[in-house]
């Protein structure tokens, strides 16, 4: 039987072979345990009782030996109903603490911030900090259609987000890509001459961010906060809009 599902509400490898060893043997001695998972006899003692702390396992002594078995199947829906108690009542109280950790991070944030993102998860990131308050604009240098065709399930949802949102997308699309782009709401688009199709990266400005992402091989967002650099990239998006591209 596949007890994968038992590593995701947290237990260890460990403790998922000793669960899965009294599932098929039944009550047992740690010595048959310890046959049937090759694991320790000492590490199986710490095994045992952190499962018996989860209420997965129980034991009876008997003539001064110690069996252990498993608790009935439907403990392991009590112990997911517990940690979901303990996660609510956590969030609860780091909602009460937020407005006091905020603040100290405000007052200790430096004036200009970088982080790099990796992977598919990180751009998703980047994505979802754009529709974050405050946003109205946000602002696209060398648009290449590169997340709706990588991730067109999380872009249509974003992009309704983003509608919903009343924010504007402005593009400067490379020119390679005339005609090939999705219309969307609230969406202004002009095309950037030949000159500017190349590698696959993009310029993005939204509040006072600046991102750099690279959309090849590897997925790559490098983003700086500095509310200068932020204006003078939407100036020079202007002026490339104005001056530049078309239609």
């Amino acid at each position: 039987m596949n007890l994968e599902l038992l590593r995701k509400i947290g237990l260890s490898e460990g403790e998922l072979k000793v669960y899965s060893a009294l599932l098929d043997i039944g009550p047992a001695s740690t010595n048959k345990i310890h046959e049937r998972t090759g694991i320790e006899r000492r590490n199986i003692y710490d095994i045992l009782n952190k499962l018996i702390e989860k209420g997965l396992v129980t034991y009876i002594d008997e003539n001064k030996r110690r069996t252990f078995q498993l608790a009935p199947p439907k403990k392991i829906v009590n112990y997911i109903e517990e940690k979901e108690d303990s996660l609510k009542s956590i969030k609860m109280r780091l909602e009460g603490m937020l407005p006091e950790i905020m603040s100290k991070f405000e007052s200790s944030k430096p004036e200009i911030r970088a982080e790099v993102y990796r992977g598919q998860e990180g751009i998703k990131a980047v994505w979802e900090d754009m529709l974050k308050k405050g946003a109205k604009n946000i602002y696209w240098i060398g648009s290449g259609n590169y997340v709706p065709i990588k991730f067109p399930a999380f872009f249509d949802s974003w992009s309704k987000r983003r509608a919903d949102s009343k924010i504007y997308n402005n593009h400067l699309f490379r020119g390679d890509k005339r005609g090939l782009v999705p219309k969307k709401p609230l969406q202004n688009i002009k095309f950037l001459p030949p000159e500017f199709n190349g590698n696959p990266t993009v310029t993005c400005i939204f509040r006072n961010k600046v991102v750099q992402f690279l959309f090849g091989e590897s997925l790559f967002a490098f983003v700086i906060e500095s509310k200068e650099l932020s204006e003078n990239y939407i100036s020079y998006f202007k002026y490339l809009w104005e001056n530049v591209a078309k239609a």
